[in-house]
C-alpha cells in the first residue's frame, strides 16, 4: 500500500514533531509512505477567506504531487475536508477527482482503511480528547451529540488501545475550541473565551493532557495554556499513537 503523506503548513513550519510521529506510525503498521518534497499549502486559509478563486495554482500543485497514490493522509482534519470538498483542477478533473476520493484523516485512515484492532502505544496519563468541529461535522470521525444516535469516536477507539491512558469524560464533548482560522483574528474575544471554556471543562476532569486530530486547534488552546499558566498541555494524536515509552 502506497501511502502520499501530506502535511499541512502550519505543522511542517510549527510542529514538525507531529509530522515525523505521523510517518513513523504509518510505517510501523506496515504502509509504504512517501512525502512529496515540492508540496505547500492546501489553499484553506484562501478558500476559507472568502478567495476560493486565487487556490487554482494550490490546486493543481496539489495534483502534480499526490495523483497516483494509493491514498493520501493527512494528520489534520480541517486540510483533508477542505480537499475533499474544494479540490479541482480543470485540465485533470479526473485526477482531482482521484485524490478526493482518497484522502484520508489519520485517525479515519486507521480505523477505516488499515481497520487497527490494536497498537504498540504507551502513554499513562490522563487525557482529555477534543472533537475539533471539521473533523466531526464535516469527516464524521465523531457522532456530534445534538443527534439523538448512538455515541461513537474513531479518535478516541484508537486512544482506548493505548497501554496506560485513561480517557476522560468531558461535560461538553463536540463545543468548538474558537480557533476557527482567521475567525480567532477577526473574532478574538470570543475565541479566547471560548478557548478558556473549553480548557476549564478539561482542567475540571484533571486531564493532563488535550489531544485532538488538528493541531490548529491545539495550537490556540496552547496559546492559552501557557499564557495562562495552567497545568496541562497539548498533544497531536499521532504523538500519542506512536509514543512507546
Amino acid at each position: 500500500m502506497k501511502v502520499g503523506l501530506f502535511i499541512p503548513c502550519y505543522i511542517d513550519q510549527f510542529y514538525p514533531q507531529v509530522g515525523i510521529a505521523t510517518l513513523q506510525l504509518l510505517q510501523k503498521l506496515g504502509c509504504e509512505v512517501e512525502y512529496p518534497q515540492g508540496q505547500t499549502c492546501c489553499g484553506q486559509p484562501m478558500a476559507n477567506s472568502g478567495f476560493e478563486h486565487l487556490t487554482h495554482g494550490c490546486n493543481s500543485l496539489f495534483v502534480d504531487h499526490f495523483n497516483g497514490f494509493d491514498y493520501i493522509v493527512a494528520p489534520s482534519g480541517s486540510c483533508v475536508l477542505h480537499i475533499k470538498d474544494h479540490l479541482h483542477d480543470p485540465k485533470r478533473e479526473a485526477a482531482a477527482e482521484n485524490i478526493r476520493a482518497r484522502i484520508y484523516e489519520l485517525s479515519e485512515f486507521l480505523t477505516d482503511v488499515l481497520k487497527v484492532t490494536s497498537l504498540p502505544a504507551k502513554f499513562p496519563h490522563k487525557v482529555g480528547l477534543h472533537q475539533s468541529c471539521h473533523g466531526q461535522r464535516g469527516l464524521h470521525l465523531a457522532q456530534m451529540s445534538e443527534l439523538v444516535d448512538q455515541p461513537f469516536s474513531k479518535p478516541g477507539q484508537l486512544l482506548q488501545m493505548v497501554e496506560g491512558l485513561e480517557l476522560i469524560s468531558l461535560d461538553r464533548t463536540d463545543e468548538c475550541c474558537g480557533f476557527g482560522g482567521t475567525f480567532c483574528v477577526a473574532e478574538e474575544a470570543v475565541s479566547v473565551k471560548m478557548g478558556v471554556d473549553r480548557i476549564a471543562d478539561h482542567v475540571k476532569h484533571e486531564a493532563e493532557v488535550i489531544t485532538g486530530t488538528d493541531v490548529s486547534c491545539l495550537m490556540h488552546l496552547e496559546g492559552i495554556i501557557n499564557r495562562r499558566q495552567q497545568p496541562l498541555r497539548v498533544m497531536h494524536i499521532a504523538e500519542i499513537l506512536n509514543n512507546t515509552i
